[in-house]
């Protein structure tokens, strides 16, 4: 359940769409990328205020909107009912905190101040952001292929040992970014390992 119908919102709906939940929506107005998200039947979509007994049969709510009075509420019938409850930078209204994400493919960096600073935390997210670009999503896959590849050779332990911590400890990810692959081909040619220039 996500009550509030603007940007925060709509970046709670969409995580949770990522999370593969069904949705329900509850705001009196939405803005058009939510609409279209009701009109596509990606979620359920009440244009109208919030109003107890919204929250029967939710697993999650969160409340999204800047109305001091409904985000009481709705923190306070979640409570009552045992559904887990976060209120958008309210912490003392959270029964949970929500991390600051950085996605690249396979990689996940979670950044949680729990509640303290979520500015803080959107600041460091977009450091860790600038630090680990989308070459991080092509070298994590890459990584994954290597690794099904390694462990199914007849090598030692110490062999893959060996051979996994030299992948890591090249600059793939750097390669990739400059996009000297060259370098990366070179790299999977020493353990013979695929890599499509």
């Amino acid at each position: 359940m996500v009550v509030g119908g603007g940007k925060v919102a709509c970046r709670k709906i969409k995580s949770l769409l990522e999370a593969g939940a069904r949705v329900r929506v509850i705001a009196p107005h939405v803005i058009d990328e939510i609409a279209k998200m009701a009109e596509e039947g990606r979620v359920e979509l009440l244009k109208r205020p919030y109003k107890k007994g919204d929250l029967k049969g939710a697993v999650l709510v969160y409340a999204a909107t800047d109305d001091p009075k409904v985000q009481e509420e709705v923190f306070s019938e979640a409570e009552e009912l045992g559904i887990f409850c976060n209120v958008v930078d309210k912490p003392r209204l959270c029964s949970f905190i929500v991390p600051s994400l950085v996605k690249r493919g396979r990689l996940q960096l979670a950044i949680s101040t729990s509640g303290a600073s979520p500015a803080l935390a959107r600041r460091l997210r977009e450091q860790l952001e600038q630090e680990f670009g989308p070459e991080y999503e092509e070298y994590l896959e890459l990584m994954a292929k290597w690794r099904e590849e390694i462990l199914a050779r007849d090598l030692s332990e110490e062999e893959r040992r060996r051979i996994f911590e030299h992948l890591v400890l090249a600059p793939v990810p750097l390669w990739l970014k400059r996009g000297e692959r060259h370098h990366v081909k070179s790299l999977a040619e020493t353990f013979d390992l695929p890599f499509e220039e």
